[in-house]
């Protein structure tokens, strides 16, 4: 990412997802960059994020975060949010995410998101250990939160 330049849109990885729109406090400047965003070209946010919530929502599976008043609701109002826009789930995304620059973690969800960022060509903002090395290896643009 361009040191010095907040990019005109990010997507967010679920965990983002669910820390800024949660009210979690983020780390470094990706708060400020994703508000940023948010005012300019956007911040994307991918179908496989909501399907991540519905996994996470299950009784039992959840990391004690809940998703009032359900989580098809507390998806749906963070979509409606100013400055949030849906990034498509294409074919080429699909097909990218199995044809990426390894060595990378095998996670489907990992994948199927950094193939969308590199679709989009924007960052995608995480907090994941993996996807940030990826991203110091040039592979992805990527933010820390």
């Amino acid at each position: 990412m361009n040191a010095g330049r907040a990019p005109r849109a990010v997507l967010l990885d679920t965990c983002a997802v669910i820390w800024f729109f949660g009210g979690e406090p983020l780390q470094g400047d990706a708060q400020a960059v994703i508000t940023k965003a948010a005012q300019a070209d956007g911040v994307f946010i991918s179908p496989i994020s909501a399907w991540e919530i519905g996994l996470l929502s299950r009784p039992g599976v959840g990391r004690g975060f809940q998703f009032l008043p359900d989580p098809t609701r507390w998806f749906a109002s963070v979509m409606a949010q100013p400055g949030v826009r849906p990034a498509a789930f294409t074919p080429e995304i699909a097909i990218g995410a199995s044809h990426l620059p390894e060595p990378l973690d095998g996670d489907p969800a990992d994948r199927l998101l950094i193939a969308t960022a590199r679709a989009l060509a924007i960052p995608i903002v995480t907090r994941d250990s993996k996807i940030l090395a990826y991203g110091a290896a040039g592979y992805v643009a990527a933010l820390a939160c």
